[in-house]
């Protein structure tokens, strides 16, 4: 730990510095944030299948992360990394795999594990830019930087992915509001591969003339590392019905060898201040068919369950204090009991949780 954290600072003043020498060639921005929480299960288990808290009552570090942005007249560069259990679990493929869950081995590339994005970009036009490198997907709501979402704990949609893509992608302005991004890709969540399938992504995005309504539809498709043949339709409406209150609607469905799963959530953001805000996010996750495992890896659960979440956001300047109550039901035993092993159709927790972007 302490060399990572001393590979951090050099990092940044070696970044720092070179941003001063350099500020005349062009624009350069700097985005770092931290976080860390406590959670804890009221049975005293591990009832978590979703991402970047699997834990239990302990206090954890989630990610130090230092995003850099630079731009110099048509072209820019983006390189963004994360240290930490979050950023080795976003890039669970990489390294040694995260936690042994991965369905295969990590692939021992360990430097790749603390890259979240790098990318190039080009802007051929006022109308289109390509993008070739590895970026955080467009499929979905939630992001992998804590600071930049309102639960802290993910939802099962995020969860089960994607996570990243790595390629090469074209975003094309179709006139006022619309656009189009179209993209070919590695197979999902691979940043190397020897695979010779490939994905094809897409997204389409409007938006009202006052911005009050946004809509993302995105789509990955094609044939992942393992041969399955996946294809997966998102659709994202964002509604600002005040300037207190917004809600959100995330629709996810994957087709995976004739096989689904889906997820649906709606998240109610209500800020009646400045500093204190809530949001509570309902989500229906199905995976009835047994296309995505729950539980461990390799043991297709077949379940539907519900997970409700309700998240304060205490905010003092740049730090946000996050509170957070979370209960999850299934039709199935999936979760344990104080008194055994998935024995339970239901489990609550509590998570305390720190984000600070600077």
């Amino acid at each position: 730990m302490l060399k990572k954290i001393l590979s951090f600072s050099a990092l940044s003043a070696v970044l720092t510095g070179a941003m001063a020498q350099d500020s005349t060639k062009g624009t350069t921005t700097f985005t770092t944030s931290v976080d860390a929480y406590y959670r804890y299960d009221f049975a005293g288990k591990k009832n978590n299948y979703t991402s970047f808290t699997n834990s239990i009552n302990s206090f954890e570090l989630g990610m130090a992360s230092i995003k850099v942005d630079h731009s110099f007249g048509k072209v820019a560069a983006t390189a963004d990394l994360g240290f930490g259990r979050r950023a080795e679990e976003f890039s669970y493929l990489d390294g040694s795999g995260w936690d042994g869950s991965a369905p295969v081995g990590g692939n021992k590339f360990n430097t790749l594990a603390a890259i979240k994005q790098a990318y190039l970009s080009y802007q051929t036009s006022s109308k289109l830019k390509i993008t070739a490198g590895k970026w955080a997907t467009h499929v979905g709501w939630e992001l992998v930087d804590a600071y930049a979402n309102r639960n802290y704990s993910m939802s099962y949609g995020f969860s089960n992915g994607p996570f990243f893509h790595t390629g090469v992608k074209a975003d094309i302005s179709l006139g006022g509001k619309t656009a189009l991004m179209l993209g070919v890709a590695n197979p999902t969540d691979f940043a190397t591969t020897t695979s010779d399938g490939k994905m094809v992504i897409a997204q389409l995005s409007s938006a009202t003339k006052n911005d009050k309504l946004k809509a993302y539809l995105n789509y990955q498709g094609g044939t992942n590392a393992f041969k399955n043949k996946i294809s997966q339709l998102d659709l994202v409406l964002n509604y600002a019905a005040s300037s207190k209150l917004a809600v959100v609607y995330d629709g996810t469905v994957q087709n995976v060898d004739g096989k689904s799963w889906s997820s649906n959530a709606l998240y109610f953001n209500y800020d009646p201040t400045s500093v204190f805000g809530l949001t509570l996010r309902g989500e229906l996750f199905d995976n009835l068919t047994g296309a995505r495992f729950v539980s461990v890896p390799g043991d297709y659960l077949q379940a539907s369950i519900f997970a409700a979440t309700l998240s304060a956001n205490i905010k003092s300047g740049n730090l946000t204090i996050i509170p957070e109550f979370r209960i999850d039901n299934s039709n199935n035993k999936l979760f344990s009991s104080k008194n055994g092993l998935l024995d339970a159709k239901s489990a609550s927790s509590f998570i305390l949780a720190a984000t600070y972007k600077f």
